[in-house]
């Protein structure tokens, strides 16, 4: 078997508690599936004025600010350093900086502008290593033989099945589309 260099050395894109690897896959692989799955995540909520993350409104705590004002909108937010409230619509960018999947049964997020890390499934495959893009990852998009990593599962191929062997990672037994 070559897997090909782990150039995470052993420590990097690895689920520790189990020993399977992360997968990476393109996205463009399950276009439709991923992006009918992956939720935008805009960051902590910050302020506009100075960029320091604002707190949930607290009316108790804002009482003692001297220059407390109200800056518009609803007051969903409060930046202390201004000493003003804000709304959601004020604490978070136009656009996203990523998307997620995090449904009890998965956890992956875009990554490289183009691919997809799964750091957990229910289901592995056999794959070789990523190049250093993703150090320690399997390389999804290769897979069949190799280290074990993360995949999905059949139904999130458009043919309903999956370009590689699939195992269950409770049983290791082989899951047919």
């Amino acid at each position: 078997m070559n897997a090909g260099i782990d150039y995470g050395m052993g420590t990097a894109n690895i689920d520790h508690a189990t020993g399977i690897r992360y997968g990476c896959i393109n996205q463009s692989t399950v276009a439709q599936a991923w992006s009918d799955s992956a939720e935008a995540q805009y960051g902590p909520p910050t302020c506009p004025e100075c960029g320091a993350e604002v707190v949930e409104v607290d009316y108790d705590r804002m009482e003692g600010w001297s220059h407390y004002r109200k800056r518009g909108g609803c007051d969903d937010y409060a930046c202390e350093n201004c000493e003003h409230t804000l709304s959601n619509d004020d604490v978070y960018g136009d656009e996203p900086l990523g998307w997620t999947v995090d449904d009890g049964e998965y956890q992956m997020e875009d990554c490289l502008d183009y691919a997809i890390i799964i750091t957990k499934s229910p289901y592995y495959t056999y794959a070789p290593f990523c190049s250093p893009c993703v150090p320690g990852a399997g390389d999804l998009d290769s897979a069949g033989e190799g280290v074990k990593a993360y995949c999905l599962g059949h139904d999130w191929f458009d043919e309903g099945v999956a370009p590689y062997p699939i195992y269950n990672v409770d049983n290791d037994e082989k899951v047919e589309p």
